[in-house]
């Protein structure tokens, strides 16, 4: 459908005194469907997300005019379901190019600042019971509280360092450790690890490993592929399988792990500037990290709003650095022991 709009000159200014705003684009005049293909979200979720983040983008300044709230949302999420900030996705809402990067910036701030809100892990007990109930429901595995992996996303190469940014492809990126619920919900996230780190490097230094081993998850566990150390709080699959329990043990351990799989390719499905497919996201990689970590909030919001995080079409194969899996860390003796008792009680 045609839409009459009035293309700024690229020294827009976002913001200005007495919050005089420049509407350029009315979510009023155009049907859901249209919302969806353009934005991938549905009219009262980007109501939701003005309402939300409102004041931090109508924050005033000493400059003469401003961009809409509203404006500055669409904006982002253009770009972050498209992955391109092309003449065509300013021009739907009439803004340069210029300033849509500069409304992607800011809402992108904004929901950095609210990721602890969207992203945790239960603290109560009954919700760290269901946590466990559902895990346990879908493969028999039990005492899971949520399910780990790490996942690249490409960037483009920084001034600095920039060694440590390459990954084991030869390509720039970040790698970003994530922890997911059975219905893709992420209780963790921390996207600003360099490429050239290993999965098991990751977690090794992470904060969630630090909360774990302070005792703060008692009586559970995440499950991890072979990427990572067998741990006591941390349930990876054994390498060899010899006994019929060890088989159950890994086959279940397998489908549980499927989940996060799952979740990664429905987010880059979803928020299409982290996929590749317009190539490597073009900023510093704390930019960088800071726009996966907005996707990841608007993930868990859009959940939250029933969204179901399967609904997305998932295309492609989810192309990843391979690990390598030959570790040369000692067996964790009491972690082993845990692994044992599990499979002898659940598995045999």
């Amino acid at each position: 459908m045609a839409i009459p709009i009035t293309v700024l000159d690229c020294d827009l200014l976002l913001y200005g005194r007495g919050h005089r705003t420049l509407d350029r684009f009315k979510l009023d005049d155009v049907t859901d469907e249209y919302l969806m293909a353009m934005y991938g979200f549905p009219r009262q979720f980007i109501y939701y997300l003005v309402n939300l983040l409102g004041a931090s983008l109508s924050r005033p300044t000493q400059r003469s005019r401003a961009i809409s709230p509203e404006t500055q949302i669409l904006a982002a999420l253009g770009f972050y379901t498209s992955g391109s900030f092309q003449t065509r996705m300013g021009d739907t809402i009439g803004i340069s190019q210029a300033s849509m990067s500069r409304c992607v910036a800011n809402v992108t701030e904004a929901l950095v600042e609210r990721a602890s809100q969207f992203i945790h892990f239960p603290a109560d007990e009954i919700s760290i019971q269901s946590l466990k109930d559902e895990f346990y429901g879908l493969a028999g595995m039990p005492g899971v509280i949520g399910v780990v992996d790490c996942i690249h996303v490409g960037i483009k190469a920084p001034n600095a360092e920039d060694l440590s940014y390459v990954n084991r492809k030869g390509l720039h990126s970040l790698n970003c450790l994530m922890v997911c619920d059975i219905r893709g919900a992420l209780l963790n996230v921390e996207t600003n690890w360099p490429g050239s780190l290993q999965d098991w490097a990751v977690l090794q230094q992470s904060a969630l490993r630090s909360q774990f081993e302070a005792g703060m998850h008692k009586d559970c566990w995440l499950l991890g592929d072979s990427s990572f150390f067998l741990r006591t709080w941390l349930m990876t699959p054994l390498h060899i399988p010899g006994t019929p329990a060890e088989y159950r043990y890994n086959m279940a351990h397998s489908a549980t792990h499927n989940v996060i799989e799952k979740t990664f390719r429905t987010i880059q499905s979803r928020f299409r500037c982290l996929d590749g497919s317009k190539g490597a996201l073009q900023y510093s990689p704390e930019k960088s990290s800071h726009i996966i970590l907005a996707c990841c909030v608007l993930h868990n919001m859009s959940l939250e709003h029933g969204m179901d995080v399967w609904s997305s079409p998932v295309t492609g194969h989810l192309e990843q650095p391979e690990e390598e899996h030959e570790h040369v860390e000692a067996l964790d003796a009491e972690a082993d022991r845990v692994r044992q008792e599990l499979m002898l009680t659940h598995f045999s």
